[in-house]
């Protein structure tokens, strides 16, 4: 496909559902912003990075498997779960730790397919989690996001398509 028939194809696309685009990056730019207002989790900024992820797939792809309420919390938690396991681990040499942190996600991912609840924003949870540690607040947050954005999806599912 040249990039004139790729450009032709996204306008034709952009045209037909512009109204979908713009309300649905609206509701998640409303969702993400309630729950960091609500949460307050500035001192754990590496979390943030998979809650925004999880936005995007809620918002941009609510019809998809990953997008389920199921996914979304069951995953995080995973993610959550996994990276505290390999937190608890100490290190000082930068290999160990960086191996740590390669064996919570992956880990994380072992979970998550084990239990039907695939969700790919959970492996950078766990990545967080592996790097920062665990604390009760990280815990909160995560599956406060989780909840908050499961829920959305499932309130304004009549209202969501998938845009890609």
């Amino acid at each position: 496909m040249t990039m004139k028939q790729t450009a032709n194809k996204i306008f034709t696309q952009f045209k037909q559902s512009w109204r979908h685009y713009i309300l649905q990056s609206l509701l998640a730019t409303l969702a993400i912003f309630a729950t960091l207002l609500f949460l307050n989790i500035n001192e754990r900024p590496i979390i943030i990075a998979s809650i925004g992820a999880t936005t995007f797939i809620v918002f941009a792809m609510p019809k998809n498997v990953t997008a389920q309420a199921k996914n979304v919390i069951g995953g995080h938690l995973a993610g959550f779960f996994s990276g505290s396991l390999f937190s608890l681990i100490s290190s000082s040499c930068v290999f160990d730790f960086a191996l740590l942190c390669a064996l919570a996600v992956g880990f994380s991912l072992f979970i998550m397919v084990s239990l039907n609840i695939e969700h790919p924003p959970a492996a950078g949870t766990a990545l967080a989690i592996a790097v920062g540690g665990f604390s009760m607040d990280a815990l909160i947050a995560v599956t406060s996001s989780a909840v908050i954005l499961a829920l959305a999806r499932e309130l304004l599912d009549p209202a969501l398509r998938d845009l890609i």
